[in-house]
């Protein structure tokens, strides 16, 4: 067996004290779950690029990345995976309410940092709630520590 490491990216978008997050089904869970807007990575793309993409995908905004959050790795049990997630801080601007959402994601909403601690239950994984936590500690890098070859 090969072991596959999987890459993905998310943005963490907080607009007067309110975090964006989107409400996804899962497959083979049977709640709707909480996420910030993230995906895996392309093939050919910057984790930049793949942080705008996925936020626009997911949630219909527009992401201007300011920095980098951290970076997280986590082994899920459920299904024996190990993720390696880059998570971006920034902004969202130009919200197109026309845009059809991704597969899976029921649509977008802003919880404050008590409302996020009373759904956790519904958290997609522990890197939501740590991202959060990890802004709100004020950890910033620079996006410049992120370079990408093609």
């Amino acid at each position: 067996m090969i072991w596959k490491l999987n890459v993905t990216v998310a943005a963490v978008i907080e607009q007067n004290g309110r975090y964006l997050l989107v409400e996804e089904t899962i497959q083979g869970v049977s709640k709707i779950m909480l996420n910030q807007p993230a995906g895996h990575l392309d093939p050919g793309e910057s984790i930049i690029e793949g942080t705008v993409r996925e936020t626009l995908e997911e949630t219909a905004y527009t992401f201007v990345p300011q920095y980098l959050l951290g970076i997280y790795q986590w082994h899920s049990s459920c299904n024996d995976t190990t993720y390696l997630r880059f998570a971006l801080g920034g902004d969202a601007t130009n919200h197109d309410s026309e845009r059809i959402l991704d597969s899976g994601i029921i649509r977008t909403t802003w919880l404050s940092v008590a409302e996020m601690n009373e759904s956790i239950d519904r958290h997609r994984s522990p890197l939501v709630m740590q991202c959060v936590r990890d802004h709100l500690a004020g950890k910033h890098y620079p996006l410049e520590m992120l370079t990408y070859y093609n």
